[in-house]
C-alpha cells in the first residue's frame, strides 16, 4: 500500500504553549482514530524551526552547517505523519482532518520508494520483479 507524508505547517512564531486543551484533545483523538484505522506509520511534532540546523554542500564538496531552517519563510514544518493509504484521495481525507485539528495548513506527498540494486536482484530471483518503482 502506498505511503504518504503529511507535513503540517505552522507560523514561524508559533508558540507551543499557546495550544489549548481543546486543540490538544482534538489532535490526540484524531491520532487515536488513525491508529485504530491502521493507517499511521509514524507521526510526531517537531521542535521550533529556530532550533533547526541546515546543511548545504559546497562546490568544493565540503558541507556547510548553519543555524536555522534551510528556507527563510513565514511558515515552517511543525509536524509530520507518514500514513498508509489506498490512494491520494484517502490520504487527503486524513490530512483535511489533521489541518482542522491542528488549525494549520499542510502538504501531502506520496513517499517515493526506489529499491536498491540488491533488492531488485532479490525480487528478480524470487520472481517478483515488475520493473515498477515505488
Amino acid at each position: 500500500m502506498p505511503k504518504y507524508l503529511i507535513s503540517g505547517h505552522l507560523p514561524d512564531n508559533f508558540d507551543p504553549s499557546a495550544m489549548t486543551e481543546e486543540m490538544a484533545n482534538e489532535i490526540y483523538a484524531l491520532n487515536d482514530e488513525m491508529d485504530a484505522a491502521h493507517v499511521t506509520v509514524f507521526a510526531c511534532g517537531l521542535a521550533p524551526a529556530g532550533s533547526a540546523k541546515s546543511l548545504r554542500v559546497q562546490p568544493n564538496g565540503e558541507v556547510l552547517v548553519t543555524d536555522g531552517p534551510f528556507l527563510e519563510a513565514k511558515e515552517h514544518v511543525g509536524g509530520i505523519s507518514i500514513i498508509e493509504a489506498a490512494d491520494m484521495d484517502e490520504a487527503l481525507k486524513w490530512a483535511r482532518r489533521g489541518a482542522v485539528a491542528c488549525r494549520a495548513s499542510s502538504e501531502v506527498r506520496e513517499v517515493f520508494f526506489m529499491p536498491s540494486p540488491k533488492q531488485l536482484s532479490e525480487m528478480a530471483n524470487a520472481g517478483g520483479a515488475t520493473g515498477k518503482v515505488g
